[in-house]
């Protein structure tokens, strides 16, 4: 985890139009994930102003959260599992019923999720996968098996970027093992650690905010990352592949959550109910080339989204698994292994 956010304040905006101010909106956002162009909408539309920090994985934002940050923002966008955990720690506050007036718009498949069944805390905002990209200029070999990040041939040891996220490189190295996420056997969590120590010789890096730019200039020639930003790469590196593993790949919803001590509450409330309108929520798949969790949206989609190939597993592909959350003592364990894959 990165002791120091990737946080830009963006101010989103001189009050469009001559509206008149009826409030303000603090938001904490992953980097590079909605257009500002929608968060002038916003304000256009509601006189309030935005303000937004960012952060790269969702370990660092439950850290600045817990270390001081609540109460200072509205709302975060917190991954599936993330929700939960949130839940369970007391960070979250309940949206009451009635409040949002387009919660009818969330699709049926994201009905009642089990990281918030009944989304009394939260709304979807966009869903995907994380896997890894390689430059086939570099390797023109199978891609498709997750050997690449934890086993990699000579020719990609020492350019592979993995993620600064705990999560996404767990579920990723359980699934190379053919293990359980939250695995409580001595033998497959010595093995976990093992694997890990050995991979990380051959990695460089581990960038979450730069995953796609240390991609398209060639400074490494593997990397893991998000489906739409990596469609965003290859639409700047055409050599770039995105790889669906015969082992699996991770599947994640991220959602707009509604935090505990919200200095602004109502200006919350309006923006989550804003990013529940189909054409709105569009926006930010347009931009992000993501999915999105409303029914409704098709007329406002970017066409090209149907077939990126970062959006269509082959029939090759491993199953899309979510991330699991584990109980305390097993969660202390991944901790540790964690803490010495990153020394």
């Amino acid at each position: 985890m990165k002791s120091l956010l990737t946080s830009t304040a963006v101010a989103a905006a001189l009050i469009a139009g001559g509206a008149q101010a009826e409030g303000n909106l603090s938001i904490y956002h992953w980097f590079e994930y909605i257009p500002q162009e929608l968060l002038d909408k916003f304000t256009a539309e509601t006189g309030i102003t935005v303000t937004m920090d960012t952060y790269d994985s969702n370990e660092a934002m439950l850290a600045s959260l817990k270390a001081g940050g609540m109460g200072s923002y509205d709302v975060a966008v917190p991954g599936d599992y993330m929700v939960s955990i949130m839940i369970g720690e007391g960070l979250l506050d309940e949206v009451g019923e009635g409040e949002l007036k387009n919660k009818g718009n969330i699709a049926d498949g994201w009905a009642n999720p089990s990281f918030d069944p009944g989304w009394k805390h939260s709304i979807p905002y966009q869903w995907g996968s994380t896997s890894f990209m390689v430059d086939t200029a570099a390797f023109d070999g199978n891609i498709d098996t997750t050997d690449i990040l934890f086993n990699p041939p000579a020719e990609l040891a020492g350019k592979i970027n993995m993620l600064d996220s705990q999560g996404e490189v767990m579920a990723m190295a359980s699934l190379h093992l053919g293990i359980p996420q939250c695995s409580q056997d001595r033998e497959q969590l010595k093995a976990l650690d093992t694997m890990l120590q050995e991979a990380k010789g051959n990695w460089a890096s581990f960038n979450s905010d730069t995953a796609k730019e240390v991609l398209v200039s060639g400074d490494v020639s593997v990397g893991q990352i998000y489906d739409g930003f990596g469609a965003k790469a290859r639409a700047e590196k055409a050599s770039l592949k995105y790889a669906f593993p015969t082992q699996g790949y991770v599947a994640w919803m991220d959602n707009v959550v509604l935090l505990k001590d919200a200095p602004n509450r109502d200006s919350a409330i309006k923006f989550m109910d804003f990013l529940l309108e189909p054409e709105n929520i569009a926006a930010v798949s347009n931009f992000a080339r993501y999915g999105s969790g409303l029914a409704g949206v098709e007329a406002f989609l970017d066409p090209e989204l149907a077939t990126l190939p970062e959006s269509n597993p082959p029939s090759t592909a491993g199953p899309g698994v979510f991330i699991e959350v584990c109980d305390e003592a097993t969660q202390a364990i991944y901790d540790r292994i964690w803490t010495n894959v990153k020394k």
